[in-house]
């Protein structure tokens, strides 16, 4: 069982703005930046978040360090970044019965200034008062997931995600 636990915001801040970037070093291989992985390739990362709200809470990556999505990307490269957090929402929607997928960009100049989209799955049935920012918010709490439990959500996120890609490269080989 999954159980919300507190979010120390402020040990969080504390280090965030000055330590080094989180998914350059998960892309390195650091293993103090490890995440669960669901899913890369040369060009993008996909992992769970360490801070999840809502089970399945994946952050979609350029794997090379970029900063501004209309500055640093191409259209190209934006399109194909977009195209992930797409196929994943669809991934998650079926893996979990979302009822909604919330994707948004986070980041600044001053922390995770590496350009990162959150997509997390809603579950179905989650009171009104407890959905959009609330649900995302780490300040009401994060849930306490094993890492063998992590390892699993990975898993079965990175099946998911295989199957829309094989759908997509099948759809795009019919047209």
């Amino acid at each position: 069982m999954t159980t919300r636990v507190p979010f120390d915001l402020d040990r969080y801040l504390d280090g965030i703005g000055t330590r080094p970037c989180f998914i350059c070093g998960c892309v390195a291989d650091d293993p103090s930046f490890f995440h669960h992985r669901v899913y890369e390739d040369s060009e993008t990362i996909i992992f769970l978040s360490r801070y999840p709200t809502l089970e399945g809470y994946c952050l979609v990556c350029p794997r090379e360090h970029r900063e501004d999505f209309s500055k640093d990307l191409s259209k190209a490269e934006y399109l194909r970044l977009q195209e992930m957090v797409y196929l994943l929402s669809r991934a998650l929607k079926k893996t979990f019965n979302a009822e909604r997928i919330y994707a948004l960009s986070l980041g600044s100049q001053q922390a995770n200034s590496h350009l990162h989209f959150h997509v997390a799955p809603l579950p179905s049935g989650v009171p009104l008062e407890r959905q959009q920012y609330h649900a995302l918010m780490a300040e009401n709490g994060i849930l306490q997931i094993d890492e063998p439990e992590m390892a699993r959500l990975a898993e079965r996120i990175r099946a998911a995600l295989a199957a829309e890609l094989k759908d997509q490269q099948r759809s795009s080989s019919d047209a």
